[in-house]
């Protein structure tokens, strides 16, 4: 028996004041999302990793949360004289009187061949972690500045810095550039100059809300909270909320035109369309939860923070846009607002093209279309995902990229950023012959002993991050574990410790998503065929989208490779919302089934939901291209892969080979069971509507 909702302006009116209620009682706490952040990468990590542990005990002898900016000196290739040396000299002092720098400034130290100078400033931070690190260097910056020499700094401190200059301003930037896309789109979709209004209002009240409840996880709760996840938390938000409202619109406006009466009209709306909106936000936020079996903290918090934003935007859309939108009456629509009796459309150019395509020949079309995404797929290999090294984060050139480059070219790679040892205290002697005897090892340390424990810091040859570096802290942990409870740490541990957890994440959660995904369309579809087929196809496209984003990051935007937990945010992304629109389409689908041959079913299905899905699935690949235009390499990885990733899935997966396998599969596709006519009597499927 269907479920009967009744609407009325009364409900309508306290569906509204709760929403104020709920925005009031948030948007204070909203605010202070930022400040939750943690942004130290040996929070990301578990507490069970070598360098974390490392980490903790350094902190003994170096104190806790510095960030080494290392300041390096020179004049383009000529000899530094007795004169630059006295003017460094003079620096540190300055640097050492600094409010932030506690510990010993390290420095002047010249390089072999006397043409740069390095001077390393500890520099300690405060509860918003690297963030603190902007003001100190800039008045190390500031210092510098004065010798007459070319001065940068770079190195952990200069690095967390010039991070944070990157993120000052991104959220606003973000919020506003995904605000005018989502605007236009919205506008060229509706073709009206004020139902946009509506969505984006309730999109906005969305965010805010989810915004304040994720604050209240980070600060009472535990949850980890960085740049990242919440810049991510903006554009999904965004893209999953609009593409809610075009989905409930679409089926309100066809019941416009069947009945006279609006609330009646958006109760049947709402029945109909909302299951499997429904089915969509539950697919996308576990998808997302399978998130928190993995290692990395950064990644483990990713799943509750996304899966809150797509729940809350369920809600608010499902709730507060139906009230404003039933209250505001038809000429909300105008000027092409639908009036009772209006013949419906059965979907426009765009729909009988598809049709065409996949109706005479469906076995060679989906063969053909797998056959091509596949050979897109190959691309995959060519992905990079083993890290980043610092100066490879950054889609610009800012200073402490350009003073790493000044340093290697005097100095070895791991200046300024030196591996950490520790070990028991009686050892420290044995420690040091150690890690001195290991390759890539260009000096270590006197040891520094205290409660038990003794400290020493190695300089390794190689850039911090890079694949040598790594190599060289394997060498250096086999060295040092002969000595029982001996730990190697520092920045190159930390990268390796965080590739490994990736490696890990991604074997433990990708087939625990499809897994997911699978039960959530098994149980919705009843049937094992279709959301196999589904999942294949969704599989393929992500494929086929990793293996197109590899290609353009190599060859047109000349990255140097992708961040470790690239691939599995990608893959998550790209599954969970991927699946939306091939829900929407199985479902039409399948309640098509109960009256029509799964051919005919098919056919009725992709055209009456083609320029809906295709409207919201332009929506959302347009709110993750936002990403492009923060200068973040991660950033715009993401962006790129799910944008082109949801159009592929979107122009060619959903509209082309899911339906083409469909028409060849026949009732072959609802096995164990098809629909009956007598069985859709009794239970009522649902599905996105006709676009109009």
């Amino acid at each position: 028996m269907a479920v009967r909702i009744r609407l009325s302006r009364r409900i309508g009116w306290v569906v509204i004041a709760c929403w104020v209620v709920a925005v009031v009682a948030t948007a204070g706490l909203a605010g202070k999302l930022g400040s939750a952040q943690k942004n130290d990468a040996t929070t990301w990590l578990p507490k069970s990793a070598e360098s974390t542990k490392v980490s903790e005990l350094a902190g003994k002898f170096t104190g806790t949360d510095v960030y080494p900016a290392v300041v390096v000196y020179d004049r383009g290739g000529a000899v530094l004289d007795a004169a630059d040396r006295a003017r460094v000299a003079g620096d540190v002092g300055r640097f050492t009187a600094l409010p932030a720098v506690h510990g010993t400034v390290e420095g002047p130290i010249v390089s072999e061949d006397g043409k740069a100078i390095q001077v390393v400033v500890p520099i300690t931070v405060g509860a918003k972690g690297i963030l603190d690190t902007l003001s100190p260097v800039k008045a190390v910056r500031a210092i510098a500045a004065d010798s007459g020499m070319s001065v940068h700094v770079t190195g952990p401190g200069g690095y967390g810095a010039d991070s944070a200059d990157a993120f000052s301003g991104v959220n606003s930037t973000l919020l506003y550039v995904t605000i005018a896309i989502v605007v236009v789109i919205l506008l060229v979709t509706y073709r009206s100059p004020v139902l946009w209004l509506l969505p984006l209002l309730c999109v906005g009240v969305a965010l805010t809300v989810a915004q304040g409840l994720i604050y209240l996880l980070a600060a009472h709760a535990g949850l980890t909270v960085n740049s990242d996840t919440e810049f991510l938390l903006t554009v999904l938000v965004f893209g999953a909320g609009t593409d809610y409202a075009l989905l409930l619109t679409a089926r309100y406006r066809e019941e416009l035109r069947r009945r006279e009466d609006r609330y009646e009209s958006m109760a049947t709306a709402i029945r109909r369309a909302g299951p499997t909106i429904a089915a969509s936000a539950i697919t996308v936020a576990l998808s997302l939860l399978c998130l928190v079996v993995a290692d990395l903290n950064s990644t483990k918090s990713l799943g509750p923070v996304m899966a809150t934003g797509v729940i809350i935007s369920f809600a608010v859309l499902t709730t507060l846009y139906p009230a404003l939108l039933v209250l505001c009456g038809r000429w909300i629509f105008w000027p092409a607002a639908p009036s009772f009796g209006d013949a419906e459309p059965r979907g426009g150019r765009w729909g009988r093209i598809l049709e065409r395509l996949t109706a005479s020949r469906p076995r060679r079309v989906w063969q053909v279309t797998a056959a091509a995404l596949a050979v897109l797929g190959l691309g995959l290999f060519g992905l990079h995902a083993s890290g980043l090294q610092a100066q490879d984060t950054f889609r610009t050139r800012p200073d402490a990229v350009v003073g790493e480059q000044v340093l290697l070219r005097h100095f070895p790679g791991g200046s300024g950023d030196p591996l950490q040892i520790v070990g028991p205290a009686a050892e420290s002697d044995h420690l040091r012959a150690l890690a001195a005897a290991v390759p890539g090892v260009v000096s270590v340390s006197t040891p520094v002993q205290s409660g038990g424990l003794a400290y020493l810091e190695a300089t390794s040859a190689d850039v911090t991050g890079s694949d040598a570096a790594f190599a060289t802290v394997e060498r250096l942990r086999t060295a040092v574990h002969a000595v029982p409870g001996a730990m190697v740490g520092g920045s190159s541990a930390v990268a390796a410790d965080t590739l490994h957890s990736s490696r890990h994440d991604r074997n433990l959660v990708v087939p625990l998503v499809l897994s997911v995904v699978f039960l959530i369309m098994a149980a919705l579809l009843r049937a094992l065929v279709a959301p196999a087929l589904v999942l294949v196809t969704v599989v393929l496209s992500l494929a086929a989208a990793l293996g197109v984003s590899a290609f353009v990051f190599d060859k047109i935007f000349g990255f140097a490779g992708a961040d470790a937990a690239f691939p599995l945010w990608a893959f998550v992304f790209l599954v969970s919302l991927g699946i939306d629109y091939s829900i929407f389409l199985m479902a039409r689908i399948r309640e098509e089934s109960a009256h029509h041959d799964t051919p005919t079913a098919t056919l009725i299905a992709t055209r009456a939901t083609s320029g809906t899905i295709t409207a919201a699935g332009v929506v959302l690949a347009g709110t993750f291209a936002a990403l492009l235009t923060l200068p973040l390499v991660f950033a715009a990885e993401i962006g790129f892969t799910v944008a082109f990733g949801v159009l592929l899935d979107t122009f060619v997966v959903r509209t082309i080979l899911v339906p083409a396998l469909a028409r060849d599969l026949g009732d072959r596709l609802w096995w164990p069971r098809r629909p009956s006519e007598k069985e859709n009597a009794r239970r009522e499927l649902v599905s996105p509507g006709i676009p109009t």
